[in-house]
């Protein structure tokens, strides 16, 4: 199903999946709205998907303005505290619990959403007995997703993937002649602080770089972008299909059900 119309549709094995992505800045050649973009088509195609191999998961309409300090020093940032936001996300799990489901997940767009939305899903659950959830349409590289060799695992912001993903989905949007690589490569040397290893460390995006951007997005390409996002869809769809079933107290069913 596209969306939630209706309550009385709904039952305790229903899924309800909200997108999550940002409205910040993306460098000089992406969208502010580039993560709220795939946020959303990806979740609305892997609902999609996912509902058409006979899961029960209904897709709200996503949420846009998140936690985006990390870029609050360029223009056309626009972000809530930490404490509203997550106010804002219980708040919501508090309504999801109102209806009959039982099962609310969350699809991210948004790397500096992620840690926020694992609290929030501990906090729904023991404030309103929610099974919640967290996916990402793409796990971004410094949790432990993939980056292109040539980002050498530090594509985490306007590179290569989100550059080649909204030339996919939205090519008008995009202006590659004002793509620049700035890829941190010193931080490489550190054998334990850095993006993905054993010790994280809090930054600004105009730590790394005037132009905010962390990656290397000149060599992105549309063919590039269907290829991500259609492997995101598959991905999600079929991590929908298991939160479907999830039950964290008894083993998994026999043969769980799959999208795709």
């Amino acid at each position: 199903m596209s969306s939630v119309a209706a309550t009385s549709a709904l039952s305790e094995d229903s899924v309800i999946v909200l997108p999550t992505g940002a409205i910040e800045h993306h460098g000089p050649h992406l969208p502010l709205s580039t993560d709220q973009l795939i946020a959303d088509a990806v979740a609305a195609a892997a609902v999609d998907s996912a509902a058409a191999s006979g899961v029960d998961v209904w897709r709200l309409p996503g949420l846009a303005y998140t936690k985006s300090d990390e870029h609050h020093w360029a223009s056309g940032t626009f972000w809530l505290g930490w404490d509203t936001m997550m106010s804002t996300l219980v708040e919501i799990g508090r309504s999801v619990a109102a209806t009959p489901a039982r099962r609310l997940a969350f699809l991210n767009g948004h790397g500096g959403m992620s840690a926020l939305l694992q609290v929030a899903c501990r906090e729904i659950r023991r404030l309103h007995g929610l099974q919640t959830f967290v996916l990402h349409a793409a796990v971004p590289p410094d949790q432990g997703g993939p980056s292109a060799a040539g980002e050498l695992g530090l594509g985490v912001h306007g590179g290569l993937q989100e550059t080649s993903m909204i030339l996919h989905l939205r090519p008008e949007l995009v202006d590659l002649s004002l793509a620049v690589r700035s890829v941190p490569e010193h931080l490489t040397d550190y054998q334990y602080v850095g993006f993905g290893k054993a010790v994280s460390f809090g930054w600004l995006s105009n730590d790394f770089g005037p132009s905010g951007v962390i990656g290397d997005p000149t060599g992105a390409s549309a063919e590039r972008g269907e290829e991500l996002f259609e492997t995101a869809v598959h991905r999600c769809a079929a991590a929908l299909a298991e939160v479907a079933v999830f039950d964290p107290a008894g083993p998994a069913p026999v043969g769980p059900r799959r999208a795709g």
